[in-house]
């Protein structure tokens, strides 16, 4: 029987409309499993009982996570917020981890992922972290822009193998200090945290990148889904 996998949704304040890029749900569904599109609530035991359905998670990319989801005030770069997306993103994340459920954040994904367990954010990379590396690509997107170096003995190591690889950027907003209960897998060239994962989970993985985007050509990509996958 195929595996459900909760995707968190996008929202749309101009519209005020829940909506979904096809690249995570044709990804999902290229590893046969069956993608639904969870509620946007900020309703805790509403979050948790559509969990019940899943035997995984996918958390998508998005608006910036809010500063106040850290103790912090926004700063004038900072971007669009989704307040709602922000609670229900943290309730699914400390529900899944407590629930050892498997958990694939991408982008905005990996953010909350850090921040629901106690981690911070750069609001805005060019004006606190300034770097040479290019973390915010135009289009095209499925193509790489920068190198990453996946470090030996964690969960993308054995995903991908060690070392360097070519990923995709699409973000102003990253992780700054690591949440005490996750752990660092994948660094770029400028020391940005590219990758963080929880030890001792089946599938507790969350990347800055975009590999949904890469998935049809790229291998690295389709190792990521396919680990995902077989954590289910």
């Amino acid at each position: 029987m195929k595996k459900i996998v909760g995707v968190t949704p996008l929202w749309d304040e101009q519209l005020q409309s829940v909506w979904m890029l096809s690249a995570y749900t044709d990804a999902l569904e290229a590893c046969g499993l069956v993608p639904i599109i969870l509620p946007l609530t900020g309703d805790p035991e509403t979050a948790r009982r559509a969990l019940d359905c899943c035997d995984g998670l996918l958390i998508t990319g998005g608006q910036d996570v809010s500063p106040a989801c850290y103790g912090e005030t926004a700063l004038p770069q900072c971007g669009a917020l989704a307040p709602i997306r922000d609670a229900l993103e943290t309730t699914l994340v400390r529900e899944a981890a407590a629930r050892d459920l498997p958990t694939f954040g991408i982008c905005r994904g990996v953010q909350i992922m850090n921040t629901a367990l106690g981690g911070t954010l750069w609001q805005d990379l060019p004006t606190q972290a300034p770097s040479d590396i290019v973390h915010r690509q135009e289009r095209p997107y499925d193509r790489p822009v920068h190198p990453v170096s996946v470090m030996e003995g964690t969960p993308l190591a054995d995903i991908l193998g060690p070392g360097v690889h070519q990923v995709n950027s699409l973000h102003h907003q990253a992780i700054h200090r690591v949440a005490e209960p996750l752990a660092i897998a994948v660094e770029a060239p400028d020391g940005l945290t590219e990758a963080v994962y929880l030890p001792g989970k089946r599938f507790f993985l969350g990347v800055q990148w975009h590999p949904e985007f890469l998935f049809s050509t790229d291998v690295d990509s389709r190792r990521l889904f396919g680990a995902f996958t077989a954590a289910l």
